[in-house]
């Protein structure tokens, strides 16, 4: 009997995986977030990326209230099945909610976290809920 590609990830004991969302197109690194079952399963299934919101409790389809939806073009499980990386499109350019490209947009320079890229969109115009 095969097994379930779904059993061969490592779940921590929340049921989680952590996932890196990195672009296609620059190889830029613009997201970590967490998946459950449901949410990689959901993902797979649909091509866009969906996670689980540890802060909401909730899954969570990355751009279901700013529109900046995260096309998924490959799934890929690390050597360890501990952690799971997407290739994605991120389709409006913005993938944090401060309205920046990516979500490691500080950098630690002399003992301090130094924001290195702007706010492309204020957040209050993206999120009005």
């Amino acid at each position: 009997m095969a097994v379930d590609w779904l059993d061969e990830v490592k779940w921590n004991g929340d049921g989680l995986v952590p996932v890196i969302a990195q672009e296609l197109g620059s190889g830029k690194v613009l997201m970590l977030a967490w998946m459950n079952r449901a949410a990689l399963t959901q993902t797979v299934a649909c091509g866009e990326a969906v996670y689980w919101s540890r802060s909401r409790q909730r899954l969570w389809r990355k751009g279901e209230e700013s529109g900046h939806v995260q096309k998924v073009y490959e799934v890929h499980l690390d050597c360890d099945e501990d952690a799971i990386l997407l290739m994605v499109e991120q389709i409006g350019g913005i993938a944090c909610h401060t309205g920046r490209h990516n979500c490691f947009f500080r950098r630690l320079i002399n003992g301090e976290w130094i924001a290195i890229e702007s706010v492309i969109k204020d957040p209050m115009e993206i999120y009005r809920k």
